[in-house]
């Protein structure tokens, strides 16, 4: 483990969501301070000019220096943060040009919200995956077809750079990039000193398959939908819940498509993936047993929908979120 301090340059500019840096520089605070300081981290705030900026909220944030004074090469970790509105963010050359000077230098850069599409007019992200809040990964794939876009994904990395979705998506992202410096058992003290879940994987979705439904689908997909969600051990099959809905198979898979976005089968595993994660994440229930309850069959088809859907398998996934050791010292 490294004992030399890490600085960590932290990109501000007005309308901005504030939790979008703040957030990882809490985290990245705790776990300096779970350190007792030696091999922690130096945050920094950096703005355009080097004087405050007023956030989305309403508040003013100051800065450390401006991005003109960074150092590249004294930056272990650059983050651009981002916000709802993104008109401001891509049309100042200066911050674009400052980002792709001090990235060079960096050993890891890193964007949190819109923050990617700063990144992606800098120039960083060509030829690389990414994401970004959800909202906007049709707006970033557009401006720059040469990104791989996953809209799904709470964070991905690509070689040196990292780019996550919404504001507290970048908290999951300073989590894993403390395990990353500093081993899991630190990124394990520190999520429980800020009372997080460990983090969630970068593969994970967003949002969850329940609340991702356009609210606007009437009966008879409705009625189906909430019938998976409240039993997911059910018969799901295409054909069952075709009966449910009193249409033809055929008619009942290309109008489900066509109202939700998914097809029939997807939305039934990801449902119940997500069902047996929260048994996973609460209980010691046994993976068998879940399997059962949640409709898999078999701890095997409950293994691949995870890999396919969060990223990692059961047993992992409970691994990030349940603990064995005592809890450390508070931090000074």
């Amino acid at each position: 483990m490294s004992t030399r301090t890490r600085q960590v340059v932290l990109v501000a500019f007005d309308r901005m969501q504030a939790l979008g840096i703040l957030g990882p520089a809490e985290l990245f605070d705790a776990a300096t301070r779970l350190l007792g300081g030696a091999g922690g981290y130096e945050l920094r705030v950096a703005t355009i000019d080097g004087g405050p900026v007023r956030v989305a909220s309403g508040l003013r944030l100051h800065a450390d220096l401006a991005l003109a004074q960074v150092r590249p090469r004294a930056v272990d970790t650059l983050i651009v943060g981002g916000g709802m509105g993104d008109g401001h963010l891509i049309s100042g050359a200066g911050l674009t040009s400052a980002i792709r000077r001090i990235s060079h230098g960096a050993r890891r850069t890193c964007s949190v919200c819109t923050g990617a599409l700063v990144l992606a007019e800098a120039g960083l992200l060509d030829g690389r995956r990414a994401t970004t809040h959800w909202a906007f990964c049709t707006q970033l794939a557009t401006r720059h077809p040469t990104i791989t876009v996953e809209p799904d994904r709470i964070f991905v990395r690509d070689g040196h750079l990292t780019t996550s979705a919404g504001a507290t998506a970048g908290m999951d992202l300073a989590l894993a990039l403390i395990e990353e410096d500093h081993g899991p058992d630190l990124a394990r003290a520190v999520a429980r000193w800020t009372v997080m879940f460990l983090q969630r994987p970068g593969g994970q979705s967003q949002f969850s398959e329940r609340l991702s439904v356009p609210p606007g689908i009437a009966d008879p997909f409705r009625r189906v939908l909430d019938h998976v969600v409240a039993e997911p051990a059910a018969d799901h099959s295409t054909s069952a819940l075709a009966r449910r809905a009193s249409l033809s198979e055929r008619h009942f898979r290309r109008t489900f498509l066509a109202q939700t976005g998914t097809t029939p089968a997807r939305f039934v595993e990801r449902v119940r993936v997500e069902a047996a994660r929260e048994v996973l994440e609460r209980t010691t229930i046994p993976i068998e047993q879940i399997a059962g309850t949640c409709g898999f069959g078999s701890p095997e088809t409950m293994r691949r929908a995870f890999l396919r859907v969060v990223g990692v398998g059961p047993s992992d996934h409970r691994g990030r979120f349940r603990s064995s050791w005592e809890l450390p010292r508070a931090p000074s």
